[in-house]
């Protein structure tokens, strides 16, 4: 007979590694009469690790935990506040970044004294093979499955926990040193084959951890994975010489034979982390904790950190809901903790795509690619890294300042950087006074540098991106578009967008959206086009046909629905409708696509006579030159399907044509949904091939949205989450990018153009709730700098003016 599972007696944990032994001291402590049993297959003293990493803050949590342990931890720890990278002969170091080293043995112990002087009940030595035969052994009414990353139980009950191995691409060995590093060590290394890195720290007073990760294409062409064990040793120390500067590499895994103790990196997720089974009548749930439930890579350190914290939280539970049943504590548990597991999950997944392509940001300076590798996780922002060293980021602002365009009439300012480019970027006072030199003291922060493209320079890299707004009248803009657009050109924007405009009547989305096919719609934009230059923005216009997506309901009707009434017939590449409640399009001709591209040529010289400053072409978001491109919507057999080189043809041919009617001095960008977000579709691998191809037909920005080219398509959404393919296409293909997607505030953009993910950061609903927001947003950075260098005519000069103008005519004052 089953009995409720409320009153927890006895508590068994399975692998005595940080989470079991954590998890067991901290309920032990808050509650002595239980019973807590640790079963760890190993002795006390047998450790396969070398060094592990905390950060400040978790050694915070575990203070407020156990503050006996967390002291003996903290005595035990190495602290170090800086990182330092080596790349190409250059290096940089920079500070405030906060962690700790200590020995992956030596916390063991300490957990480990820790649990015997509270009463817990550790056994070494013992294999555990049966957790079933085991819990009735020791009578548990709770499992902790603390047993690792090659967990058994795990593996047992996959079919509840369904869990998803993605094993990495690099390899990497975990290796030590008795060369002490006085930093967090970043060291890159190129061979004829690729790149190496070293991850390297100390975490004793005399050993430090080093790591060495490399592709495995780069593995193997070097014949690593044919070497033994002591030979692939000797060829990392001979690689990283420089570093090891005479001291010898360490392995602890000599029980392993040939290249075994090189390994992939597994990232493990868990749908579900508690299952029940039964022993002896009764209901006993078995929750992972720790590497057994989930992994993140190792280059953001947080494998321990996510053990400690998982134990942390569920003991905490216990503690807040000490009168509830487990299965109650045990839900709260899982619905809280694996949400911010998938917040450092995601994380450690952006850092492990920049280590395994490396070779993606290998164009970059030093100084570049040092701020790049920081910020690689999306967790770390601009403005943190000013808190981190406030000195460090001002020299770096000030380094990216001097590469970036000058204005027309501006000198570049000299170069603030150590010719010989073996120290770091200026430290304390040197950039404050190089700035102040210039008549001002302090740099631009990256978002208001100019940007110069073909014969356009831009004030800044702020764009107002294309927003449907379903006002126009037979597709012509009227006064609402002049008061929207030229709202967003007073609030300090460089450029803003019109919305996706049609060439023809049919190749509109709804009856709303603007067209430009004649006359009175070619006059109505060159009202707004002379408003947005009075005010000191440029503007551009996006092109683009409709196509299955055609005729629909007004936006905040039944976005996407076909219209009750009035339907005209839509278009595509193929006879795909974009969902069933769409209509079925009809597969354009030879014929059909000669006079589609003859009508996107008039409105191209349309758009030049109106005086628009940039074209864009939409060749994404399933539109019909974006259903040429996507394999889910392109079935043709011709010379238009198939590859991808045969989808992207008929908008390659579009482009030049409007390439060719558009002036050569003015830019040209194309926006392109790089992920598809569906099985079958494109992915970001085909967004660079993409890139190319437009990049080699003339264009000179790829705007980088991604998605809605199908209703089956299932975006993973969240802070700037199409930016790292706005980096992918930049840095792969060697064209200027536009990122788009959740870019919210100044750090955010800030964040992408020091780091060079993008050229340019296409702003919508914040621009949307705030016409003002580059404005406002600016002003916000002008609290940090009160005072900018007084003889450049650059963005950020115009931007305050601007604010200045725009009080005055809200004051009803002569600007």
């Amino acid at each position: 007979m089953n009995t409720p599972d409320s009153a927890l007696q006895r508590i068994l944990c399975i692998g005595g590694g940080p989470a079991g032994l954590y998890f067991a001291l901290l309920m032990k402590r808050r509650d002595p009469s239980l019973t807590v049993t640790v079963v760890e297959r190993n002795r006390p003293f047998d450790t396969f690790g070398w060094g592990v990493v905390l950060s400040d803050q978790t050694l915070g949590n575990l203070r407020a935990a156990d503050p006996e342990s967390a002291t003996l931890i903290g005595e035990a720890f190495n602290h170090w506040d800086d990182i330092e990278v080596f790349y190409k002969g250059g290096r940089v170091r920079s500070g405030g970044h906060g962690f700790c080293g200590i020995g992956r043995k030596k916390l063991l112990n300490i957990l480990q004294d820790r649990c015997l002087e509270l009463g817990v009940d550790l056994v070494f030595e013992t294999d555990v093979a049966d957790d079933q035969a085991l819990a009735a052994q020791y009578n548990a009414d709770l499992v902790i499955a603390s047993d690792g990353l090659n967990s058994r139980i795990r593996t047992r009950y996959a079919d509840t926990f369904q869990p998803d191995i993605d094993t990495r691409e690099c390899r990497f060995v975990w290796l030590g040193t008795k060369k002490t590093f006085d930093a967090f060590t970043f060291d890159f290394v190129q061979t004829e084959h690729g790149w190496f890195q070293a991850h390297a720290y100390k975490f004793d007073g005399e050993t430090s951890t080093f790591i060495v990760e490399t592709p495995e294409a780069v593995w193997k062409a070097h014949g690593i994975d044919q070497m033994e064990q002591a030979e692939g040793v000797a060829f990392c120390e001979k690689l990283f010489a420089d570093r090891l500067e005479g001291h010898a590499l360490i392995s602890n895994a000599q029980h392993l034979r040939g290249s075994a103790n090189w390994i992939r990196f597994p990232r493990v997720i868990c749908k579900t982390w508690v299952h029940r089974i039964e022993v002896a009548g009764r209901q006993i749930p078995i929750v992972l904790m720790g590497d057994s439930a989930h992994t993140a890579h190792f280059s953001i350190g947080s494998g321990t950190k996510l053990a400690l914290e998982d134990a942390i939280d569920l003991a905490n539970e216990f503690t807040r809901h000490a009168n509830a049943d487990v299965t109650e504590v045990l839900s709260g548990y899982e619905a809280r903790r694996s949400v911010e597991v998938l917040k450092i999950q995601n994380a450690a997944r952006n850092s492990t795509e920049w280590f395994e392509n490396v070779d993606r940001y290998t164009g970059m300076e030093v100084e570049q690619f040092a701020y790049s590798l920081l910020t690689r996780s999306q967790r770390i922002s601009h403005e943190n890294l000013r808190l981190r060293d406030p000195a460090w980021l001002e020299g770096y602002e000030s380094w990216l300042e001097a590469q970036a365009d000058p204005a027309p009439g501006r000198p570049k300012p000299d170069q603030p950087l150590d010719p010989a480019r073996t120290g770091t970027l200026p430290r304390p006072g040197a950039a404050t006074r190089a700035a102040a030199e210039r008549g001002g003291s302090h740099p631009a922060p990256p978002m208001l540098l100019p940007l110069t493209v073909r014969g356009l320079t831009l004030k800044n890299r702020i764009v107002v991106s294309p927003m449907a707004q379903y006002s126009a009248v037979d597709g012509a803009v009227g006064d609402y578009h002049l008061v929207h657009l030229g709202a967003r050109a007073l609030g300090g924007a460089a450029l803003v967008m019109v919305e996706m405009t049609s060439p023809t009547p049919e190749g509109r989305i709804t009856p709303g959206c603007p067209g430009l096919w004649n006359d009175v719609q070619q006059a109505a934009f060159e009202r707004i086009v002379h408003f947005t230059h009075s005010s000191h923005a440029h503007i551009g216009i996006q092109l683009g046909h409709s196509g299955p997506k055609g005729s629909t309901q007004l936006g905040w009707e039944r976005i996407d629905e076909p219209l009750e009434s009035g339907n005209w017939p839509v278009i595509s590449a193929s006879a795909v409708p974009y969902g069933p409640q769409n209509q079925v399009p009809r597969a354009v001709t030879r014929v059909d696509m000669d006079a589609l591209t003859a009508a996107f040529v008039e409105s191209t010289h349309r758009a030049a006579a109106a005086g628009f400053d940039w074209l864009e072409m939409h060749a994404a978001h399933g539109y019909l030159l974006s259903a040429f491109i996507c394999p889910l919507t392109n079935q043709r057999t011709d010379e238009y399907g198939g590859t991808l080189a045969n989808r992207c043809r008929y908008p390659l041919e579009v482009f030049t044509a409007m390439r060719a009617a558009w002036p050569a001095e003015r830019p040209m960008s194309v926006r392109i949904s790089a992920h598809d977000w569906a099985p079958g579709g494109n992915t970001p691998d085909d967004a660079v091939e993409m890139a190319r191809l437009f990049k080699a037909a003339g264009c000179d920005v790829i705007d980088v949205s991604s998605g809605q080219t199908t209703r089956q398509a299932k975006p993973v959404y969240g802070r700037m989450y199409q930016t790292p393919f706005a980096d992918r296409v930049r840095n792969e293909a060697g064209i200027l990018t536009m990122a788009v997607g959740a870019i919210q505030e100044a750090d955010h953009a800030n964040s992408i153009i020091a780091a060079g993910r993008a050229d340019l950061c296409a702003v919508a609903r914040p621009h949307l709730a705030d016409p003002a927001w580059t404005l406002h947003e600016a002003a916000k950075l002008q609290t940090r700098a009160l005072q900018w260098p007084r003889q450049y005519e650059s963005g950020r000069d115009q931007l305050y003016r601007e604010t200045a103008r725009l009080q005055a005519l809200n004051n009803n004052d002569k600007p």
